[in-house]
């Protein structure tokens, strides 16, 4: 898109802050004091995100005399835990089909899929019990088919669910009209509906997670940089943390670590939020039910209604930096995010002129097969979780449920978790640079090109189908 034609983004944006979600925390973010000194503890968890944190919770609350830290270089939620759109979903990377080869077993597959669906309710009685006001609602999940070639897609998603066993309950086809009574926006022919999702406020949730997880008896040690962690010893500048097992729950950030350079590759993803909405506006928009919201594009969008009626909405297309880059001035792309506002508007003609409020971004992480894992070695007393590719606010939970589960291994625990396909998968690295700007780049290049390619040919894009091995189809 010319940047000469790019509609500039509307009303004040907060160019000093991390996101939306950060300056709508009910109090203002003081950083927890940093590592003191030199400690040993039986568990160090590196990074007080979602996996982090889920996994302190579960493994405390399992073990209460457990001797657990966590450390993180910001603060809980700074990363992507705390600016993600919200979604508390049971997506995973790879498709079905692709769990299925890589676990050899359909029954595997399905079997993850329905933990996944399950995740959403488990964290919903989480955020209860524990007192957590993160604006959980379950609307479940909207995706429409807006093309002859995206209702296609939308009718294979359907039929690979049946293949797996799953039925209407789970995943549905919808009419025009159907799909219409969940999002109006324009050019509808259909879409699918699952109801495994809740729509949330994502730092609520990691700031509040953080605090049950202190209440607990767990020490979160934030402005603590981790510079490298090799054999049951985290290293940062501030002294040394010796533990009988390392939890690295560093996601996007992982490369910044000695020795994880290539072991996944951080990419932006933008979102963009508007002023409140009045009633009239969202009588016309739809998500009556705070149902989350997508399309059968190729290049990723996502949004939701917020429990104080602003329409979030986000999208990748931001480039990969080369060197697994991360900073802050990657965070906003006025390219992109007036891209996606022209988009909002164009899916709902009365946002066209609303005002945005705030624009942000952030990298979420990316394994070079796009399959999430979780996984322990016991001789390098190192365990992990991650790799969600964005869809991590419900996978994360069952991370942290496994990887507590992985831990308390050694004294004879065994459960259902464990024998999930995604545990002790082991993602390639991704190549050298610069093969990896080359390849990550040529990939967000292609899923742009498709949806032009499909808009004008009216076919499925050819690129797209050789493209999609590469990223988890």
């Amino acid at each position: 898109m010319d940047p000469a034609l790019t509609p500039p983004i509307e009303g004040p944006t907060a160019a000093s802050s991390l996101s939306f979600w950060h300056d709508s925390l009910p109090e203002p973010i003081k950083p927890r004091a940093s590592l003191p000194a030199d400690l040993a503890v039986d568990v160090a968890i590196v990074g007080a995100g979602y996996t982090g944190l889920w996994t302190a919770y579960y493994l405390k609350k399992a073990e209460p005399s457990a001797r657990i830290a966590v450390l993180d270089a910001n603060f809980a939620g700074f990363g992507a835990s705390g600016r993600n759109g919200g979604w508390c979903s049971a997506i995973f990377p790879s498709s079905l089909a692709k769990v299925a080869k890589v676990a050899r077993s359909r029954a595997a597959a399905a079997a993850l899929q329905r933990a996944l669906n399950e995740t959403v309710d488990e964290v919903g009685r989480v955020v209860a019990a524990e007192r957590i006001d993160c604006h959980y609602t379950k609307g479940g999940t909207i995706v429409l088919a807006r093309s002859a070639v995206q209702l296609a897609r939308a009718r294979e998603d359907v039929a690979e669910s049946r293949e797996f066993g799953f039925d209407e309950a789970d995943l549905r086809l919808l009419s025009a009209l159907e799909a219409e009574q969940h999002a109006n926006a324009t050019n509808v022919l259909g879409g699918t509906y699952t109801p495994h999702c809740a729509a949330i406020h994502p730092a609520r949730l990691v700031r509040g997670l953080a605090e049950v997880v202190e209440r607990l008896g767990v020490p979160i040690y934030e402005q603590t940089p981790v510079t490298a962690i090799r054999d049951g010893v985290v290293t940062t500048a501030l002294g040394t943390v010796r533990a009988e097992t390392v939890v690295r729950a560093t996601e996007g950030y992982t490369p910044s670590i000695r020795g994880f350079k290539r072991a996944i590759a951080p990419v932006y993803s933008l979102m963009l939020i508007t002023e409140p909405l009045p009633e009239v506006a969202w009588e016309q928009i739809g998500l009556a039910q705070r149902q989350t919201f997508a399309d059968y594009r190729h290049l990723i969008i996502y949004g939701q209604r917020t429990a104080d009626d602003r329409f979030a909405f986000g999208g990748r297309g931001a480039p990969y930096h080369f060197g697994s880059s991360i900073k802050p001035e990657y965070d906003r792309e006025p390219q992109v995010h007036a891209e996606l506002k022209r988009v909002l508007g164009e899916l709902f003609p009365v946002l066209r002129d609303v005002a945005v409020t705030h624009t942000w971004g952030g990298a979420l992480g990316v394994p070079r097969d796009w399959f999430a894992s979780v996984g322990i070695d016991r001789a390098a007393k190192l365990a992990w979780a991650g790799g969600y590719v964005g869809d991590g606010v419900g996978a994360s939970n069952l991370a942290g449920r496994t990887l507590a589960d992985l831990l308390r291994g050694e004294r004879g625990v065994d459960t259902d978790l464990l024998r999930l396909p995604w545990v002790g998968h082991t993602s390639p690295n991704w190549e050298v640079e610069p093969l990896r700007w080359l390849g990550a780049n040529l990939g967000l290049r292609v899923m742009t090109g498709a949806d032009a390619e499909e808009a004008r040919t009216g076919r499925p894009s050819r690129r797209a189908a050789v493209f999609g091995p590469f990223i988890g189809h």
